[in-house]
């Protein structure tokens, strides 16, 4: 008990905000990418286009500057240094310097890199040379674009912060209302503890109507139950109860000697009725049940409940050319209520019998498995694609008797209880039916 409550309350700490945790720090990852490229493409910018364009302004100054005044200075600034080569006289030109080509080109230069923008004059034999240092960009790139956005990013992730911790508080009521629905148990849910006076302080009105209908959905749950509850007993008591009655009244009329041929048939026809009618009021008491059929579980040998259904079915074929034949390839047992497996045979084999005019009807118990195989007259492929629906009867089946709930009453217990359910048909050649069990136990 304690490690459920412990998960439950993990699932609660973890559950919702966990959520708005990752979704406020995808925001932030997306945020500070998104800064970071902006501020990369800007740097990108100022290094390739308004740097080039500059040095590129300034050559077309110095020319102009020359053209007035060949002894016009070369530039000179803090950050930028023009050289010249005369008539292919690079000697005032650095030697690193000395083999670049007209363009715009980056040049290492100790620990730093320069930017050189090379140009030939219009018409003069000159080759302008101007450097600008890449660390002036880098400082510029630094105060202007790097620094305003380590302000804005610390600005968003506090601002971000502030707003998930005011989330969290918004959405705690909702994590404590899944908390108390989680722990409830189905049959006797605690909708008490949704009571207003019992609800966070800070739970709005929206939370309130949920509570609410949670709450009304709890007392409507406990109603079902107490009624499911009565149902099933009173259903068990005051319907066996006449049935009983009946039965013990057949038998000891078919004990009379005195009968004539068609009361006795008559006799045999409403004790066939009462094995039905027992077979199927235990059937939707069990499946009337939610959770626990009311039947005791224990460790019981399947081959001896298939034995003692194939010995009661025997008498469903008296009178007919059918014969009722029980294999044993194999033996296991189940921890399981008998009763369900024996209400499960019990209308696999009635309705064998029932659609068997003549042959042979055949029960093979495997390693893991009950097959019921007969010889009667099968169903087309729409047929059997209808067959466990409640009610459905083939055409061929018309006359036969029965319900049409015998197979649904099958496959709704093997879903109750995780054994599967498998047929297979042919049309004027006979039905199989096989129940498999996961988990046999060897005898």
């Amino acid at each position: 008990m304690n490690s459920v409550s412990s998960e439950a309350k993990k699932a609660e700490r973890s559950a919702l905000p966990s959520k708005l945790w990752i979704a406020f720090l995808i925001q932030l990852a997306a945020i500070s990418l998104a800064t970071l490229l902006s501020v990369f493409g800007a740097w990108i910018v100022l290094r390739d286009v308004l740097i080039q364009r500059a040095l590129m302004d300034e050559a077309h100054h110095y020319w102009e500057r020359y053209q007035r005044d060949p002894d016009a200075s070369l530039p000179d600034t803090y950050n930028l240094r023009a050289y010249a080569a005369v008539a292919e006289n690079f000697a005032a030109v650095p030697a690193r310097l000395r083999a670049l080509a007209p363009g715009y080109h980056m040049v290492p230069d100790g620990p730093t890199v320069d930017l050189v923008y090379v140009e030939d004059g219009p018409r003069w034999r000159i080759r302008l040379f101007l450097v600008f240092k890449q660390e002036q960009v880098d400082a510029l790139a630094l105060w202007f674009g790097f620094v305003p956005l380590a302000v804005v990013l610390s600005v968003i992730y506090v601002m971000v912060y502030l707003f998930y911790r005011a989330s969290r508080r918004a959405v705690s009521p909702v994590i404590w209302l899944a908390g108390q629905v989680r722990a409830w148990d189905p049959k006797h849910p605690d909708h008490h503890a949704l009571e207003p006076e019992n609800l966070p302080p800070e739970a709005a009105e929206d939370v309130k109507v949920l509570a609410g209908a949670l709450r009304a959905f709890g007392r409507r749950l406990d109603d079902f139950v107490d009624r499911e509850r009565n149902f099933t007993r009173d259903a068990s008591h005051e319907l066996r109860t006449p049935i009983t009655v009946i039965k013990v009244a057949a038998d000891v009329l078919d004990t009379e000697e005195q009968l004539s041929t068609f009361a006795q048939r008559s006799v045999k026809r409403i004790q066939r009725s009462i094995r039905d009618m027992e077979a199927l009021i235990e059937s939707f008491l069990i499946l009337a049940r939610e959770g626990d059929v009311g039947l005791p579980e224990e460790d019981f040998v399947v081959n001896d409940v298939v034995g003692d259904e194939v010995e009661k079915a025997e008498g469903l074929v008296i009178g007919r050319p059918v014969t009722i034949r029980l294999i044993n390839d194999g033996q296991f047992a189940l921890h399981a209520p008998p009763r369900v497996l024996a209400v499960m045979l019990s209308n696999l084999l009635r309705n064998a019998c029932a659609y068997t005019d003549a042959g042979e009807i055949t029960v093979t118990v495997g390693a893991d498995s009950v097959a019921v195989a007969d010889t009667g007259q099968g169903m087309s492929l729409e047929e059997l694609k209808r067959v466990f629906e409640p009610f459905y009867r083939a055409q061929s089946s018309q006359g036969k008797g029965g319900s049409g709930v015998g197979l649904t009453i099958v496959r709704r217990l093997s879903d109750r209880f995780g054994w599967p359910v498998e047929i297979e048909s042919e049309l004027g050649v006979g039905t199989r039916v096989t129940l498999r069990f996961p988990n046999p136990q060897p005898v």
